[in-house]
């Protein structure tokens, strides 16, 4: 059975797409819960110029990003971290820490869910993280992740033990 999907239906398809899917699925799933609706004649038609209007939203969104992306593309980004003898970090570097910093180099504000990182960054060395934009436009930054220098402070007892001696 075809339908027209009306939102973005994970592992579907997109809002607006043509889906061919079971009778069942469509009938106790998809229109009940306003996620889809048969695809007549008429509900085609509307998707295909809904359609056009999305694509010629999206180009003209691109046109205006392309020089944020220029300028994204390529960066390097450096977090100092505590991590273990393992290299295993003790915390996390998550998407909004790496699009705090990709928007105080670029001068302009990059949302934290434009950030596609499947999970936090929890290990030491270079991750390569993609930053969505709008629609083709994904520039990669690299994030080099170090571990922090801890100095060692001689411990209390042994300062203690100086002063009476002296």
């Amino acid at each position: 059975m075809k339908v027209v999907l009306r939102k973005d239906v994970e592992k579907l398809g997109e809002a607006g797409s043509v889906q061919n899917v079971s009778g069942g699925y469509a009938r106790n799933f998809l229109i009940p819960q306003g996620l889809a609706v048969y695809a007549t004649d008429g509900e085609l038609k509307t998707a295909a110029h809904n359609q056009a209007v999305k694509d010629r939203k999206i180009a003209r969104q691109e046109q205006q990003l392309q020089s944020l992306a220029d300028k994204i593309q390529g960066l390097t980004l450096s977090f100092t971290a505590r991590a273990g003898d393992t290299g295993r970090l003790f915390g996390s570097i998550g998407s909004a820490d790496i699009a705090e910093q990709v928007s105080a180099k670029v001068g302009e504000e990059i949302d934290r869910r434009k950030v596609v990182l499947a999970d936090p960054i929890r290990t030491l060395g270079d991750h390569t993280v993609e930053i969505h934009l709008v629609g083709k436009l994904r520039p990669t930054v690299t994030v080099t992740v170090a571990a922090e220098d801890v100095v060692e402070e001689a411990p209390v007892e042994e300062a203690e033990a100086e002063e009476t001696e002296a």
